[in-house]
């Protein structure tokens, strides 16, 4: 399939006619028709079959789309970086970060990374760690922030920051006002704590296991900020990363630190081999300032 194919098929697939497709691409609904039937003579089978006004796609098609959304996202971003060059404009930051980082800690450091490229337009994606990890290994994104170590051979690893786990209870439970807890003390009730697929959550494991405890049944989830959320309402205690905690705005949360401590990494993911733009370096070093305020 050509280039053009490739672009009839996606506006189809998009809006369902060869009539709304040729306004999609800015054509005539002839040249939209003619190209699907040269696509579907090189392919030898149908990609569509006509039911009214509606092109349906086939069971080929479907199957073929997922890779054609792929490839149309890719030239989308080469288009965009070729604008770019020519109009003289800096090139996208594409940030991938976990969820929970992303709530309070980036914010801040967008603000400190604003300064230095006030024009520099940035895109921001949230996925989990192992989507972070694959994402960057494949060049998808300048720079992944997730917590603690991926040990992925296609991936440089840089510390931005450490902080600590926490255990947060809404304020009205029990007049207890110390600064830290045993885990032990959690874990003998239901608590809310994070998947063990996570890094945090599988240390968080990894620790009661070394200590012979066996925890309570409770909420898992996947992300700090629920398990704040969660813990605010009254779900039980929660256990989470300082950054979290001290980015609360809520009064109504008490935070105690775990013993014994658990440090939490916070990391930056970058392509191996591969040399930083200095707008990423940039963003690394904004990011843990922001970061180590809040630990």
């Amino acid at each position: 399939m050509k280039l053009k194919h490739l672009e009839v098929f996606n506006a189809i697939m998009l809006t369902g006619s060869a009539s709304a497709a040729a306004r999609l691409l800015h054509v005539t609904q002839p040249a939209v028709t003619q190209a699907l039937q040269h696509a579907e003579l090189q392919l030898g089978y149908a990609l569509f079959t006509r039911q009214r006004n509606r092109l349906v796609p086939t069971r080929e098609a479907q199957s073929l789309y997922p890779e054609v959304q792929r490839l149309m996202s890719q030239l989308e971003s080469v288009r965009r970086i070729a604008s770019a060059l020519r109009s003289g404009e800096d090139s996208e930051l594409r940030i991938l970060i976990v969820p929970s980082l992303a709530v309070h800690v980036l914010p801040a450091a967008l603000k400190r990374f604003k300064r230095r490229h006030p024009q520099r337009p940035v895109s921001i994606q949230t996925l989990h760690t192992r989507e972070i990890a694959r994402a960057i290994a494949l060049q998808e994104g300048d720079v992944g922030i997730v917590y603690g170590s991926v040990s992925h051979p296609a991936l440089h690893e840089e510390r931005v920051a450490v902080g600590r786990l926490v255990c947060v209870t809404p304020q009205g439970e029990r007049a207890d006002r110390r600064t830290t807890v045993a885990l032990e003390d959690v874990v003998r009730t239901p608590f809310i704590r994070i998947d063990e697929r996570d890094p945090v959550g599988a240390m968080l494991a990894d620790q009661w296991t070394r200590m012979g405890h066996t925890p309570a049944a409770g909420i898992t989830v996947q992300t700090h900020h629920i398990a704040m959320l969660l813990a605010e309402q009254g779900f039980g205690p929660a256990i989470i990363d300082s950054f979290t905690a001290h980015d609360s705005r809520s009064r109504s949360l008490h935070v105690r630190t775990l013993l014994p401590e658990v440090p939490v990494e916070v990391r930056a993911l970058l392509p191996q081999g591969l040399r930083s733009p200095q707008p990423v370096a940039d963003f690394i070093e904004a990011f843990g300032a922001a970061a180590g305020a809040a630990a």
